[in-house]
């Protein structure tokens, strides 16, 4: 059981579809399933606060993009978590390594061995398991921060401070690209495969729902239109088909 509150803010529009901004802090104590699966101690008393974002623009060629900030305490243990990802449909190879390239600066400015162990980490953590895929072309993601937890608070910061530069220059180079019901059936397809991933497996979502935390605030990252067609096929050397290239791990940061 936990309580507690926070702000959220969603917002819809002609080139972002569905996006939103959580704000919240909880305490209390943690159930019985939860303190199993919950590293950091043995503590049955919690308290967790965070900020995550999630934008689905409207337009195909425009990746879906998700960022978390999170701090936790577990009785007497403290710990910083987070990350940041890209979800591409019509993936531009040197726009994921920008994105990976600049990552890297800033896991770097605090730590050299930051970006391969959080890259690695976000390629693991954002897998779909019954569809042996990734969820997109990954970023960094990281858990149990625990060491100078104030060297580590200005990580955790820049971070954050990065989502602008990461990735507006994706949302203005695509958002008027022009394109077709297919290419927007393609991306609602897609957009179930995120939709299976947060609610099968991602900590977060269900952190909130064995905590009882608000249900609209929870499902706030779920995109606002999707698609389950039986059996899809796609055709073979077609950009849909190519999708699956990039959704393993790469060396992005290295490549040219």
């Amino acid at each position: 059981m936990g309580e507690g509150g926070g702000i959220t803010r969603v917002f819809a529009g002609d080139v972002i579809e569905k996006g939103g901004v959580n704000f919240s802090a909880l305490n209390g104590k943690l159930s019985d399933k939860i303190a199993a699966k919950l590293k950091g101690g043995n503590d049955r008393e919690f308290y967790a606060t965070g900020v995550s974002l999630v934008i689905h623009p409207k337009n195909p060629f425009v990746p879906t993009v998700h960022m978390n900030v999170r701090y936790l305490e577990r009785g007497e243990k403290q710990w910083f978590g987070g990350g940041i990802d890209l979800t591409p449909y019509y993936p531009v190879k040197s726009d994921i390594i920008t994105f990976h390239k600049q990552l890297k600066i800033v896991c770097d400015n605090h730590n050299p061995t930051y970006y391969p162990e959080f890259k690695r980490k976000c390629d693991d953590y954002f897998f779909i398991k019954h569809r042996n895929e990734a969820r997109g072309v990954g970023g960094i993601f990281f858990d149990y921060l625990s060491n100078d937890l104030e060297k580590t608070f200005q990580f955790v910061l820049d971070v954050g401070n990065a989502f602008n530069s990461l990735y507006i220059p994706l949302l203005s180079s695509y958002k008027n690209e022009v394109y077709s019901e297919e290419q927007r059936a393609f991306q609602q397809i897609r957009r179930g495969r995120y939709v299976e991933f947060n609610l099968v497996y991602d900590r977060g979502t269900l952190f909130g729902l064995e905590t009882q935390g608000r249900i609209e605030s929870i499902l706030m990252s779920l995109p606002p239109q999707v698609r389950w067609n039986y059996n899809h096929q796609l055709k073979a050397g077609s950009p849909e088909a190519e999708l699956s290239k990039f959704l393993v791990p790469q060396d992005w940061a290295n490549m040219e």
